[in-house]
This record gives structure tokens, sequence and C-alpha cells, in this order.
């Protein structure tokens, strides 16, 4: 047996006034926005393959950055990646610094559980055409663990695969446009 509230179709009207309004004059006022989150005036970034500083030793992680902050760029912006030449703007970066550090021990081996890796960048976004800088960050870190032990016997290189692909999304957020240049 359903029980009708004589009020129910009242609420129902009502949130569908509040959504046609917010449809007709936009959300902006109470903070949210449809807009893209990117500047509109930018179609092409550079991304040259950054540098390592004079104390980092692991093979190839300036490589593999770069292909992860490109295929981010890609994936979560309007921005197409290309050469310098083309390009409206410049993305380059380095590595500054890479720490480790055991979070766990297995009490009964001693072995670590869990280890913590963190990259410390620093990188400039530069508006070719002006002369700009549009975003420059100076020791930028952010952290990842991984498990040197079984079952997932992970090595540095497979362990800091999770740390580039956060490394690369939040270097990509702060190509995001500031709320005032929308």
């Amino acid at each position: 047996m359903k029980v009708h509230d004589r009020h129910s179709g009242r609420r129902r009207g009502g949130w569908l006034l509040v959504a046609l309004a917010c449809g007709l004059i936009g959300c902006e006022p109470m903070g949210y926005t449809a807009r893209n989150a990117y500047r509109k005036n930018i179609r092409t970034v550079a991304v040259p393959i950054w540098t390592r500083g004079k104390d980092i030793y692991r093979r190839e992680v300036e490589i593999r950055l770069t292909e992860a902050i490109a295929k981010r760029v890609e994936l979560d912006t309007p921005y197409k990646i290309t050469n310098r030449q083309k390009a409206d703007t410049l993305l380059t970066g380095t590595i500054d610094k890479i720490e480790q550090a055991t979070t766990s021990f297995n009490p009964d081996t001693g072995v670590p559980r869990e280890i913590a890796v963190t990259f410390h960048v620093s990188f400039q976004w530069e508006d070719l055409r002006s002369g700009a800088i549009l975003v420059k960050k100076e020791d930028f870190p952010v952290s990842a663990v991984y498990l040197p032990t079984a079952p997932f016997n992970e090595d540095f290189f497979l362990g800091s695969e999770d740390l580039m692909e956060r490394l690369a999304r939040r270097i990509v957020e702060t190509m995001e446009a500031d709320w005032g240049t929308f």
C-alpha cells in the first residue's frame, strides 16, 4: 500500500524549479561552474625530457617521468603535446631529490615490508608567446609506497611507477587556470 504525501508534489516541483534556474542563470555564484578548468588561449605544450639533479643516480627516471607527464597532459587537459617550435607553452623541470625510507618492518625477520619513496621536483610552465611564467614550483614533493617483500616483490622500478603517475597528475593539476582567469 503506497502512502501519498500531499507535499511530495510541491517538493519535486521546487527542486525542478531550482534545477531549471541553475541551468538558465548558472550556478557560479554558489561556487560551481561548468566551464573548462584550463586556459582557453593555450592549445599546445612542449615537454622536453626533464633533467636529473646532480645527486640522482637512478637511470632513466627523468625519461619515465617526462613520458608520464606528456600522457597525463593529453588525457586530462585540452592541450596537445608538440615540439618546442610549434608550442604555445613549455613545461620544463628537474628531479631534484629522491628519498627512500622504510615505513614498516616484518617483526619476525626484520625485512622491510613497506618502503616510501619521495620525489622532489622543480618545474616551470612558460608561455612561449609572451614569456610569462604561468606556473613555477620549487621543491614540489610527491610520495608513494611500494612493497618489496612477497607476495608483491616490488623493486624500485615497479614501486616508482605509481609515484610517476601521481607526480604527473599533480603537475598537470597545477596547469589549471586560476579562478580569476576563466
